[in-house]
């Protein structure tokens, strides 16, 4: 961008502001939770949140620790330089990891309930050699994340603002740090509600506003000429006709298995999802994240089906001028240029908005998921294997500040060598992807081995990472950076890391199998007493946790889930690639149509739902609230008279 559009003080203000904002109002609310609703902050409550939280919340959890830097700005990248095929590969590429992930979330329920990291289950089963090595594996992913999510975030606030990229990378997880000290999982799940309602309301805005009142676009008939005539001046490389209105586009089926790949690493192998499994009520953990996931869905679908093919359009209408560079394409700014070009300052300012929300959403969530391995499978397991109560807080909250930091220093670091946010996103599932296999049987077959497990994982990576190598240098004769971020030697190692990993685990435990009892990890994993607090007994319902609910709800999340990837990446793209079809004008306009619905709902469901759920715990508060400004002030007698009357057992939301 030529200049910045915002003033320096905006870009202070938001990092600052904003930051600062969260910080005191989570912190609140954490204070506010434990003297009306009788929520002590035990380790338990910490890292698990009592594993009591309802759907509606989690699935807004889900989709805030699933929208990225990259997810907003990526995604419209790709549809910049696809067409319509990006933004649909994106979506359903990282989607339906989400979907798959609910089949391991209610095996967490069934047959390691007290567990509190996924490497807790790793160690229990297979013992502490292969912990460590999955130790790496998964602060590898957390660190590749959160890289991805500073690089974006900072790269965006510079552009718009022309705030110094470095102190971004160092400011944006300030306030982030603060509440996440204050009020652990249940204070990053209360701002992911927040952020995840924001970004929903950006997105429509911007939706209403290419799809019906922009005077340069204002209607899907008018962006549809605008892309046919842009075809024509600038054909899209290996797209059908070179047109951007056709999913026949092979640049953009290979991100989108790279896409595939990739992602499935920084689900599976992301202690955050696991913590909002663990968090999750038994009942509501297979709903949880269905509804997440295609609510998430709709995020880089519609937003890039929107601004993403808007950039192309306003290049096309001399709005977008000079047009984004190679770079800034790679490095996810063609969000903010469209937005700007569309609405001035204020789109400018609500894209800034918007991705201080998804990095700091999701940097929150990364930050208690290290916290909780570095507690509970370094701490507690290698230094001080009996810690309990202010010992775990205390070391928790350290590594909370210690992580926050790193990441500062990692994201600089990758600045100044050149490593971007698109050459991150391809990355990533070459080094967490090998991994995604051996998780997934630990708690789903009882047949791998520790050495199947360790095996894989250490050869599919090696074996990735060659290929990745090896591809760049005979495709492009050597090794840069811009050679190996190329599409296809990272296809060529995201599948082989994926591939040789699974097929190594599957033979070694296939030819020597174990017969693993999951009793054990049923047994050997339990909840911590911590000695300072007498543990709430109300989160403990039989009922939540009968055998029989627990095997429908499995089998209920394997059919719906594996039913609806078959959906998302065979039954709905590749007819269409097939038939080489490119958009009439009436087709687009019923794909932007569907966009839009779908958006819609996925608002409702994120945004309204979890506050129906909760509503007897606001009204709670609130009355609380009133009481002690009468000066009535609510004592334990009073929460202990309604935990008596049941009016507070359903409300732990």
């Amino acid at each position: 961008m030529a200049s910045p559009p915002l003033e320096q003080g905006v870009g202070w203000g938001i990092v600052l502001g904003f930051g600062a904002f969260f910080a005191v109002v989570m912190s609140l609310l954490t204070l506010a939770q434990k003297r009306y609703l009788q929520e002590h902050q035990t380790s338990e409550m910490f890292m698990t949140a009592h594993r009591s939280v309802k759907t509606g919340l989690v699935a807004s959890a889900v989709v805030s620790s699933w929208t990225w830097a990259a997810t907003l700005l990526q995604s419209s990248s790709v549809a910049y330089k696809y067409g319509v095929s990006g933004p649909f590969w994106y979506a359903s590429g990282a989607t339906i990891q989400v979907l798959l992930f609910a089949i391991l979330a209610v095996e967490v329920k069934r047959k390691a309930p007290n567990a509190h990291t996924f490497l807790e289950i790793i160690n229990a089963r297979y013992g502490k050699p292969t912990h460590i090595v999955f130790l790496i594996f998964g602060l590898l992913t957390n660190v590749i994340v959160t890289a991805m999510l500073l690089l974006g975030g900072s790269a965006v606030v510079n552009a718009l603002t022309g705030v110094n990229t470095i102190a971004c990378c160092f400011l944006l997880p300030l306030g982030v740090l603060i509440y996440t000290l204050f009020g652990g999982l249940k204070a990053t799940f209360l701002t992911d509600y927040v952020h995840t309602s924001v970004i929903y309301i950006i997105i429509l805005s911007f939706l209403f506003t290419v799809y019906a009142s922009s005077p340069i676009i204002g209607s899907p008939g008018k962006m549809y000429d605008y892309l046919v005539e842009a075809a024509k001046q600038r054909p899209v490389k290996d797209n059908e006709q070179g047109s951007y209105l056709t999913m026949a586009s092979l640049q953009g089926i290979i991100f989108g298995i790279i896409n595939i790949v990739g992602n499935f690493g920084t689900v599976f192998v992301d202690n955050a999802y696991w913590q909002r499994a663990i968090a999750a009520r038994p009942s509501s953990t297979v709903k949880a994240y269905l509804i997440g996931g295609l609510s998430w869905f709709s995020i880089p679908f519609t937003l890039a089906t929107t601004m993403g093919i808007a950039g192309v359009a306003l290049v096309g209408a001399g709005a977008l001028n000079p047009p984004p560079s190679d770079h800034e394409v790679s490095a996810g700014l063609v969000l903010p240029m469209a937005a700007t070009a569309l609405l001035g300052k204020a789109g400018a300012f609500a894209v800034m908005v918007l991705v201080f929300m998804a990095v700091t959403s999701a940097s929150s969530a990364e930050l208690i998921a290290v916290s909780s391995i570095y507690t509970y499978d370094i701490y507690r397991t290698y230094i001080h294997s009996g810690a309990l109560g202010k010992q775990v807080i205390r070391q928790s909250h350290a590594s909370v500040v210690f992580f926050g930091l790193l990441m500062g220093a990692l994201a600089t670091i990758l600045n100044y060598i050149g490593v971007d946010l698109g050459y991150m996103y391809l990355l990533m599932g070459i080094i967490s992807s090998p991994a995604v296999v051996p998780v997934a049987y630990t708690l789903v077959w009882r047949k791998q081995t520790a050495f199947a497990a360790v095996s894989g994982a250490i050869l599919g990576l090696i074996c990735g990472l060659i290929a990745w190598l090896v591809a760049a240098k005979k495709l492009f004769g050597v090794i840069t950076l811009e050679s190996t971020g190329d599409n296809y030697p990272m296809l060529a190692g995201n599948l082989t890391s994926l591939i040789v990993s699974g097929l190594i685990s599957t033979v070694i435990s296939l030819i020597s199998p174990a017969n693993f009892d999951f009793d054990i990890t049923r047994q050997k994993l339990e909840i911590l007493t911590d000695d300072e607090v007498v543990e709430n007994t109300i989160h403990d319902d039989p009922a939540e946790r009968d055998p029989a609910k627990l095997t429908k709800a499995f089998n209920f999340a394997v059919i719906s889930s594996v039913v609806l990837t078959i959906v998302l990446i065979i039954i709905w793209p590749l007819p269409m690639y097939g038939t080489r079809y490119v958009f009439s004008k009436p087709f687009f306009t019923f794909w932007v149509a569907i966009s839009m619905i779908w958006a819609i709902c996925s608002t409702v469901a994120c945004t309204i739902y979890p506050i129906v759920e909760s509503r007897r715990s606001i009204f709670g508060v609130l009355n609380g609230i009133i009481r002690d400004i009468q000066g009535k002030r609510v004592t334990s007698t009073d929460i202990n008279e309604k935990v008596a009357s049941n009016e507070i057992v359903d409300d732990k939301a």
